[in-house]
């Protein structure tokens, strides 16, 4: 069974069953999922995202508009594309060109208070995608069944707390803590990036084992949208950290 702790890839998405057959002059290679070819996918994405991303935060504050449709937009893309478990390349490249609206305003607001910080968590996102990549080539860290609960727990744990302090906002409280420039806040954040950077584990092991049991070659673009998923919610993690190491840095 395929196991992964993102929902962009659960164990139903490598089945061969939900996917139409391959024409049968089709060679049969050709037709199956390779580590080349989701690597390339995952890199028309990353450029898609970073240069919407890049032109977006150069017309702002005017384009924040289009940056909250980024968000909305690139949001409800995500869950179409999730629930009906598509493979499409049209609608998981509109995502990315979504998601690089929303990046491009987010990284412009905290470039206002902390100059240089967008570039810093591009690097660092960058940095742990290859450490966690070369880690898990070499064999360093073993994705079980104990890990992957491990790690799912702690996943809807986060989210949980995301949900509770944004349901705060519109009723008037505060989780305590968790956005805050101190050691606390620090740690949770830290806490955070490891787990996405786990999460990254997770994903790389999903996508081996579909190109090991030959998956179907269009399931090579919802395993890079997958893929995506994580590095994007690893960026805004590293930027929060940031932040918060920088403001506490001032005191």
């Amino acid at each position: 069974m395929y196991r992964s702790g993102n929902p962009a890839l659960t164990d139903a998405t490598f089945d061969k069953r939900a996917y139409s057959d391959a024409p049968w002059w089709d060679d049969q290679e050709s037709t199956m999922m390779s580590m080349e070819g989701t690597t390339e996918k995952t890199g028309i994405l990353l450029i898609i995202i970073a240069t919407t991303a890049i032109g977006t935060a150069m017309f702002m504050p005017e384009a924040g508009a289009l940056s909250f449709f980024g968000l909305i937009a690139g949001f409800i893309l995500a869950m179409v594309i999730i629930f009906t478990n598509s493979t499409s390349a049209p609608l998981i490249c509109s995502y990315s060109l979504c998601q690089g609206l929303f990046l491009g305003g987010v990284t412009w607001i905290y470039e206002q208070s902390f100059p240089g910080i967008g570039i810093l968590a591009v690097v660092l996102t960058l940095v742990i995608l290859g450490v966690m990549l070369t880690i898990y080539r070499a064999g360093l860290i073993s994705w079980s069944k104990n890990l992957q609960i491990a790690l799912g727990s702690a996943v809807l744990a986060i989210l949980v707390i995301y949900l509770v302090s944004i349901i705060g906002v519109f009723v008037g409280f505060n989780v305590p803590y968790i956005h805050e420039a101190n050691s606390a806040g620090i740690l949770f954040s830290l806490f955070v990036v490891g787990i996405a950077s786990l999460s990254l584990v997770a994903d790389f092991d999903f996508i081996e084992r579909g190109v090991e049991r030959g998956a179907p070659k269009q399931l090579e673009w919802r395993a890079a949208f997958g893929l995506m998923v994580t590095l994007i919610w690893l960026y805004l993690e590293i930027l929060r950290l940031l932040a918060k190491a920088a403001i506490y840095s001032r005191r």
